[in-house]
């Protein structure tokens, strides 16, 4: 893992190092979400990765880390923007058992996300009612033993969702401010690292996601995100994710963001939170 998380850094840094994004203005890509696609850290976004205009294609590569109390989550993600109408995204995640992975015998549950968006209508600048899409994920868990034996029912899942988006200008103190919002049907497990389905529940659940940001100037956007989630194992509750972010685009070929997390509780060792840093490279 250390070796190709390695190989994605050279990618990345070479990727933002001759970069030509495309022609949408600042920022309008969000950021990569810990699952692929743009968004933020947690949520997506109805926005499509990158820069590309209606006549362009681009793409984005990233990588994020994030030390919890007990776990380590890392993502290496990518994506692509075709003339800003169809996303396709890929992710790798991997929790590190810091806490419980002696007592398992297994070191970190991986899975594999696939995902697919497409801009149904609106524009997220200039459309009254901002801009629509649809997204789907389709997810899967390379380490099933310890879900499978905590309850999950499948290895692999897929997620869909309809995301709406708007940036209202001067909406706060003379500042833009970005409203998102997510209804996403699900049967992931702590987002598909712990399986899909369980003894609780084996059937979609309809749950939602919300973040917000104020545009402190073009280049720092400071929020927050919320993400419910599903509780589908007797074994150990799930509850909802949530953070406070701030992210730094001092190029259209870059972007930062530093966050603080909270996951609740992760098969039962409660109260996850810790720092989260993404890299974005754009091209």
């Amino acid at each position: 893992m250390k070796h190709r998380l390695l190989l994605l850094i050279l990618a990345l840094a070479s990727a933002v190092a001759q970069a030509q994004p495309g022609s949408r203005l600042w920022a309008t890509g969000g950021v990569t979400t810990i699952e692929g696609s743009a968004g933020g850290g947690l949520v997506p976004m109805a926005v499509l990765t990158g820069y590309a205009s209606d006549t362009e294609w681009g793409g984005t590569v990233a990588l994020s880390h994030a030390p919890l109390d007990d776990y380590t989550v890392d993502v290496a993600a990518a994506a692509i923007n075709w003339h800003n109408r169809i996303e396709l995204s890929v992710a790798r995640q991997t929790l590190d058992l810091d806490t419980l992975g002696a007592a398992l015998n297994q070191d970190d549950l991986q899975q594999t996300i696939v995902g697919a968006k497409v801009r149904l209508t609106g524009d997220v600048l200039y459309s009254p009612y901002g801009q629509w899409s649809l997204g789907i994920q389709h997810k899967r868990n390379r380490t099933f033993a310890v879900p499978q034996a905590v309850g999950a029912k499948n290895d692999k899942g897929t997620d869909a969702y309809l995301a709406g988006s708007k940036v209202f200008f001067a909406g706060f103190l003379g500042r833009n401010v970005l409203v998102n919002g997510v209804i996403r049907g699900t049967k992931a497990n702590q987002g598909g690292l712990l399986g899909f389905g369980g003894d609780k529940n084996d059937s979609y659940r309809a749950v939602f996601e919300g973040s917000a940001g104020l545009f402190v100037n073009r280049q720092w956007l400071v929020g927050a995100e919320y993400r419910q989630k599903p509780d589908n194992l007797s074994f150990a509750e799930e509850e909802e994710w949530y953070d406070l972010f701030v992210a730094w685009v001092p190029d259209r070929r870059l972007a930062v963001t530093a966050a603080w997390v909270n996951l609740g509780s992760i098969a039962g060792l409660d109260d996850q939170q810790g720092a989260y840093l993404s890299l974005q490279g754009a091209f």
